[in-house]
């Protein structure tokens, strides 16, 4: 069985974005739900089980969640509910070549989608996520320009 794509995955509701961590860490870290349980400090796996069933997870809780199970959908789903979009940082490095080709092949692919989903030929839920996918790859190269505006300084170990 091949393995699932990840980026292009977005929660439907704040449910659907519990499963979708439990999976990913499954799939990815190989992490059973006592395992995260165990991770998040909770003393029984079964509340876990409780909160993702009814979603109804303290927001005290959702971080410890998340990064249990390395990925953070509960929180993607909570900004979209509130029509917000969630950019990763950048790492402080300037772009690449490669990294503008994959921009361009971002701007691309959006537009076919768009243009495909206006032919009536792609469902709004697959243009949507392709739309919030490039929003944030464009957000990316926003925030990377802004940090080159004020370079960030090297602690440990940098060029002399």
């Amino acid at each position: 069985m091949a393995k699932r794509n990840w980026k292009g995955v977005h929660p439907r509701s704040l449910k659907h974005g519990m499963e979708l961590c439990v999976d990913y860490a499954k799939d990815v870290k190989n992490l059973s739900v006592e395992r995260i349980a165990d991770l998040m400090g909770i003393a029984s796996h079964y509340t876990l089980y409780k909160w993702i069933d009814e979603a109804r997870m303290p927001a005290l809780m959702i971080r410890p969640f998340e990064h249990a199970c390395g990925v953070s959908y509960v929180t993607q789903y909570l900004a979209a509910s509130d029509h917000q979009l969630l950019v990763p940082m950048p790492k402080a490095r300037p772009a690449k070549d490669t990294d503008l080709m994959a921009l361009q092949a971002s701007f691309g692919k959006a537009v076919s989608v768009l243009a495909a989903f206006y032919l009536g030929n792609e469902d709004a839920d697959a243009a949507k996520a392709e739309l919030v996918r490039h929003m944030a790859d464009v957000a990316s190269h926003h925030a990377r320009v802004e940090r080159m505006d004020e370079p960030e300084l090297e602690l440990f170990g940098g060029e002399e």
